[in-house]
């Protein structure tokens, strides 16, 4: 089975960085404040906003500052099997 994605990794990207930084407006945490609270860069910030390109560290300390940790922490936690094959894989 193969899955088709419509998007770029640029746009899914981007997408991410916009519904947090929505979740950092709706908290009303401005750039300056999330960059004090978590340690990374007011630059770094800006640039993942306007561009969607972070560091893995930096988008879990942003998420466990806007209070969706246990969003980053369940990725990939129930990612459907593929195939008979991958079930028989996953214990080797």
């Amino acid at each position: 089975m193969e899955t088709y994605i419509w998007e770029t990794v640029e746009e899914i990207n981007l997408n991410l960085a916009q519904r947090l930084s929505n979740i950092r407006k709706r908290r009303k945490i401005t750039q300056k404040e999330l960059s004090i609270r978590t340690g990374v860069s007011y630059g770094s910030i800006r640039h993942f906003e306007l561009t969607g390109n972070i560091s893995l560290i930096s988008l879990t300390k942003f998420a466990l500052e806007l209070g969706c940790v246990n969003e980053i922490r369940d990725l990939f936690s129930q990612v459907p099997y593929l195939s008979i094959e991958e079930v028989f894989n996953e214990n080797r």
